[in-house]
């Protein structure tokens, strides 16, 4: 029997219910089908079964897609060519409630508490919700969420620098950073108030996910300084096994790191409240869906992209968040050759600016954007040297991420060679940046050739 919920209390405007069950990978089939059902009684009624899908791209957590099979149902709600199509809706409003045969299941990975905060994420959803930026939270249980569905589909890598995507995402982009509130202070400030030790040695019973106060500011809702991308860095790097010499050498090698990273880069940005923005944080390929386009519409026409995965969504310097959108243009298998070029860039930041104007003029007070003294082109400059000053850092943080992983997961998804290669791109930025690979005679490595080439 379905544990009793809210069943129509579906809206972003409303409380998300909670249902005290957990999804279970040896029973996918029952155990999801009775998470539906707490949502959707009216399923276990009438023509049609309820059938799932389960999508094979993440590496983090389980997808499944729930349908409700109608007669009139359309073959592609059930089981679409294109595995990577997370959101679905035949309605012009993509966030209303006119169809409800079509849900998302999201249930989290084995042990990924240490890295991600839930509570974070779940509040993270519902802002953005809040916003129209992410589908309406349908359900909350034990290990997961259920939401609603826009219809698209996942880019892969190859498409971030198509001309019709990538001005798309820098749009999307620039609205999130507008529009979306924080409340966080900067650097070794907010690692103070928060009471976390700034010489980022692990305390007792630290956790990684750098868990906290809420990370918004909402009416009514907390003000203490919260969790951003240097607490969670901090705290992944805390969790580091140390049972060798090695790995403990590791680990405090990381620490030191750790720490020359929020020195060196957590005053830098210029941009958003105290040098923070809502960052998503995690702007891989397969986290943009592209939404269907129009009838009538050009191929040649720029898209509309939606940003999905709110995992690691949390205040953070705009130039991280664009320089790691940038990192993931070279795919999980890390194609440095797909890097984009200086004048990609370039033209990618333009279009953020122009869409950062435009909506925080009426949404956000700030100066450098909205006084306009320095000039667009003095404007987006600054931007281009910030994210060039950022471009390792991507490297570091998903590095560290892979290390953890590689002690937790049970996902068949080789993440110790994964934090190698995105360690190694920290080291070679460290190197090329201090001038050390030059004074060695070594040649520049593919990665850092790449960033540096102008077309």
């Amino acid at each position: 029997m379905s544990p009793s919920v809210d069943v129509r209390d579906t809206s972003h405007r409303k409380p998300v219910p909670y249902i005290p069950l957990s999804y279970r990978n040896d029973d996918l089939a029952a155990s999801a089908l009775q998470l539906v059902l707490s949502i959707r009684p009216e399923w276990q009624a009438g023509d049609g079964k309820v059938e799932f899908k389960r999508f094979t791209d993440g590496i983090t957590n389980t997808l499944l897609k729930c349908v409700k099979t109608r007669p009139a149902l359309t073959k592609d709600k059930v089981d679409d060519d294109d595995d990577d199509d997370e959101y679905e809706d035949d309605d012009d409003d993509k966030y209303e409630d006119d169809d409800d045969d079509v849900i998302l299941l999201r249930a989290y990975g084995n042990g990924t508490q240490l890295l991600i905060d839930r509570e974070r994420e779940f509040t993270s959803h519902t802002l953005l919700a809040q916003h129209r930026l992410a589908p309406p939270l349908l359900g909350r249980f034990e290990n997961g969420l259920l939401y609603r569905f826009i219809r698209g589909r996942g880019c892969m890598a190859s498409d971030l620098s198509r001309d019709t995507v990538w001005p798309a995402v820098a749009r999307r982009l620039g609205e999130w950073h507008a529009v979306l509130p924080v409340a966080a202070k900067n650097g070794r400030a907010n690692l103070r108030e928060r009471g976390e030790d700034t010489s980022l040695a692990a305390p007792n019973g630290a956790t990684a996910n750098g868990a906290g106060p809420c990370v918004h500011s909402t009416p009514g809702g907390p003000t203490k300084p919260s969790a951003t991308l240097w607490t969670v860095m901090q705290r992944w790097v805390s969790v580091l096994p140390e049972d060798t010499a090695a790995e403990a050498k590791r680990k405090s090698l990381l620490q030191t790191e750790c720490r020359r990273l929020v020195d060196d880069l957590a005053e830098l940005s210029s941009f958003g409240t105290n040098g923070l923005v809502f960052g998503h944080c995690d702007l891989l390929a397969g986290n943009i869906v592209v939404e269907a386009a129009e009838r009538g519409a050009s191929a040649e026409d720029v898209a509309t992209v939606h940003f999905i995965d709110y995992e690691y969504a949390a205040p953070s310097p705009a130039p991280f968040d664009i320089a790691n959108h940038f990192a993931e243009w070279a795919g999980l298998d890390c194609d440095y050759r797909a890097m984009p070029s200086r004048s990609q860039r370039r033209a990618f930041l333009s279009e953020y600016l122009r869409s950062y104007r435009q909506h925080a003029s009426s949404v956000v007070a700030d100066r450098c954007v909205r006084d306009g003294k320095d000039g667009k082109d003095a404007l987006l400059d600054r931007l281009f040297q910030e994210v060039d000053r950022f471009r390792g850092v991507p490297g570091f943080f998903w590095g560290v991420w892979g290390l953890v992983q590689a002690k937790i997961s049970q996902i068949d998804f080789d993440y110790g060679a994964y934090a190698e290669l995105r360690l190694r791109e920290y080291w070679d930025w460290r190197a090329e940046t201090s001038g050390a690979r030059a004074a060695r005679g070594e040649e520049q490595p593919l990665r850092e050739r790449r960033w540096a080439r102008q077309d």
